[in-house]
């Protein structure tokens, strides 16, 4: 007889690159269960962006690898709500379809579980739950909660199926009994909702992890959701399918003022995913100066206000370092003609 032993969580691990977590207490206690179950859940409203492929994809696999069981929600029926590719919802189930691969390719465990919105609904159960879920909760605080899909209370009043959208993502995570839920910032009127209601209705309360959001390439300010690196807008992200020639373009035309460290999409690339899962050092080769080595993020913001790195060479390091974390997913997708032709009806 096998008797598998338990390994506890890495709470070190799981902390990486997390902008915040509700709790921590609670997160270390889940660490003495066996089973632990967690999600992320993604509208399929286009390809796949560094924020999604990078900092949420490697956080799914902190997760896998540390004992918990992870799930992948392809909200086609959310993005419907939403009005993704114009309520399309064939068109949202091709994105679902790239967004599968793209994880697939950027080495997200096998193990880690990947379900349609459209498999939960399809149950009584899911809907007496949401029932339950929407007589709990006030008109007030479902027009709190609409920044989760990028929307202004107001939208409820020109369509009011965005009020069930809210309702359909705690829904979710009481449908599949989850211990934790994982999302970007932008999450966290959802999940505080969800751990609101938990106890009123008999389910587990979870915990929230909550990762960066990176700011669009065109700047602004990245807590504001509108301001976001986001897939519905092309022009504001770098996709994890882009060709080399177009990472590079859209580096060099990114907002990096030179000096400014806030707010500085370039920046936060380096800051959020390369120094965290990929090199521990880089080297930036300068036109003038000469070469720099610099060991870790702190060291090249410190660098960069001092106008010691000129934006154009911390560019072009970055397009050389993306080019190259990128290249799986572009051989993955260069053996399988079907899925460009995907792309090109979604992009």
């Amino acid at each position: 007889m096998v008797i598998k032993l338990f390994q506890a969580m890495n709470i070190d691990r799981i902390m990486k690159n997390v902008q915040e977590v509700v709790t921590l207490e609670d997160l270390k206690s889940l660490s003495s269960r066996g089973v632990i179950k967690g999600y992320i859940g993604f509208e399929p409203s286009g390809l796949v962006h560094l924020g999604t492929g990078l900092i949420c994809g490697n956080k799914i696999r902190d997760l896998s690898e540390e004992n918990v069981s992870m799930k992948v929600l392809l909200a086609d029926w959310h993005a419907y709500i939403n009005d993704k590719f114009s309520g399309d919802i064939e068109k949202i189930r091709l994105a679902a379809q790239i967004m599968k691969e793209s994880f697939l390719a950027l080495g997200v465990p096998q193990s880690v579980e990947f379900v349609y919105a459209d498999d939960l609904v399809d149950t009584k159960d899911y809907w007496s739950i949401l029932l339950k879920v929407a007589k709990n909760t006030t008109l007030n605080r479902v027009r709190r909660a609409l920044d989760i899909m990028g929307r202004k209370s107001s939208d409820l009043d020109l369509d009011t199926s965005k009020m069930i959208y809210p309702f359909m993502q705690v829904t979710d995570i009481f449908f599949m009994d989850l211990d934790i839920a994982l999302g970007g910032m932008d999450q966290r009127h959802a999940h505080m909702l969800a751990r609101e209601l938990a106890p009123k209705l008999g389910f587990k309360v979870p915990v929230a992890i909550h990762t960066p959001l990176l700011t669009s390439l065109k700047g602004g300010d990245r807590m504001d959701f509108s301001s976001k690196m986001s897939k519905s807008k092309a022009e504001s992200a770098i996709f994890v399918t882009d060709p080399p020639e177009k990472i590079r373009s859209k580096v060099k035309a990114a907002f990096c003022p030179e000096g400014e460290v806030n707010n500085n999409p370039v920046l936060e690339i380096y800051k959020f995913i390369i120094f965290p899962y990929y090199m521990q050092e880089i080297k930036i080769e300068r036109k003038f100066g000469g070469d720099v080595i610099v060991k870790g993020y702190d060291e090249l913001e410190l660098l960069y206000s001092k106008r010691e790195i000129h934006p154009l060479d911390l560019k072009e390091n970055l397009s050389k370092i993306l080019i190259d974390i990128l290249k799986p997913v572009r051989d993955h997708f260069d053996k399988k003609s079907e899925l460009m032709e995907i792309i090109q009806k979604i992009a």
